[in-house]
């Protein structure tokens, strides 16, 4: 899986969260996005552990500048034994 796959499976979840819909790309980022809050942070969170069958540790996804450095975050603990 690379990134452009991730990201396109992203999209899909971005797509039933939010209202307004969101393109994603690498370069974008929460503060790009008015609707993306803390309460829709945490939906997110959850819906993408669950997509992707992964789960983040605390801290970890905060490190994350963008959807591309997420996208990244994600291949990684996929590839995690």
């Amino acid at each position: 899986m690379n990134q452009a796959e991730v990201i396109a499976k992203l999209q899909t979840i971005f797509d039933t969260i939010f209202l307004e819909p969101v393109v994603l790309t690498p370069a974008i980022s929460a503060k790009d996005v008015p609707e993306w809050d803390s309460l829709t942070h945490i939906s997110l969170m959850v819906s993408v552990e669950k997509a992707f069958g992964v789960r983040f540790r605390v801290g970890e996804v905060e490190n994350a500048k963008n959807v591309g450095e997420f996208a990244d975050l994600i291949i990684k603990r996929k590839l995690e034994p």
